[in-house]
């Protein structure tokens, strides 16, 4: 089955979480093939899991003061901080069956896909399940997915350049988190690709697609019209609506 992939882009949260939504509508519907994005977030932005309460995990009027974008996912997971200029986010969406089946077996294959990224710039990451990617114990990449109609939407995030202090002005981190995982202090927890590698980000942005791309027959190829309007209209409706971001 052939790969498509969409060309590199910047995106406000609200168009990035659309695009996603569109497209895994489009390859439920047998519209359109397994799809291969790698994009980031202009302005930076903070996505919340489908499930979780913003104001109990975000810093509301923080983000507000810093122009920061909110949004809610479609897929489940945490609250993450996207820094525009420090992290490359990836989704790949697939028919059920041409993914490893089972949630846990589609994280182990993305995780599969970053380790040999980061591996091939220098960078020793292990797994860490459930959903998680680190270095040394430390997380360097998350991932999330949802399932509809046949379809599997999984996305991620890999780490270039961590502004630490940032994120967690205006991630709330509960204290039992951090007494969960036996950590002293949230920063603990997070690690970075310039850290471990003098790889750009140019580079790492290279070595996802060359390992989600690899063994793979791909062309790239633009959204289709109907995708493209159809990712306009869930922006406005859905992910620019305060009714679905707030409503937990």
């Amino acid at each position: 089955m052939e790969l498509r992939t969409l060309p590199y882009s910047s995106n406000s949260a609200y168009a990035n979480m659309a695009i996603d939504h569109s497209i895994l509508e489009s390859v439920s519907e047998g519209d359109s093939h397994m799809t291969l994005r790698l994009y980031s977030w202009k302005p930076s932005a903070v996505s919340i899991g489908r499930f979780q309460s913003l104001r109990k995990e975000v810093n509301v009027e923080q983000c507000k003061v810093a122009g920061i974008d909110l949004v809610r996912r479609m897929t489940g997971g945490g609250a993450v901080y996207h820094d525009s200029e420090g992290e490359i986010t990836y989704s790949l969406i697939a028919k059920e069956e041409e993914l490893p089946q089972g949630v846990q077996k589609c994280y182990r294959y993305a995780a599969s896909m970053i380790i040999d990224a980061l591996g091939s710039i220098g960078v020793k990451a292990e797994y860490a399940p459930i959903n998680d990617i680190v270095v040394d114990g430390r997380k360097i990449s998350g991932n999330a997915q949802t399932r509809r109609e046949g379809a599997v939407l999984i996305h991620g995030t890999v780490i270039y350049k961590a502004d630490v202090k940032k994120m967690f002005s205006v991630l709330n981190v509960s204290k039992e988190k951090l007494s969960d995982k036996t950590i002293n202090s949230a920063e603990d927890r997070i690690t970075d690709v310039q850290t471990n590698s003098h790889a750009s980000i140019g580079e790492l942005r290279e070595a996802l697609f060359n390992s989600f791309t690899r063994g793979r027959v791909w062309k790239e190829m633009p959204l289709t019209k109907e995708e493209k309007e159809r990712s306009l209209e869930l922006e406005e409706t859905v992910y620019k609506n305060e009714e679905w971001n707030f409503n937990r």
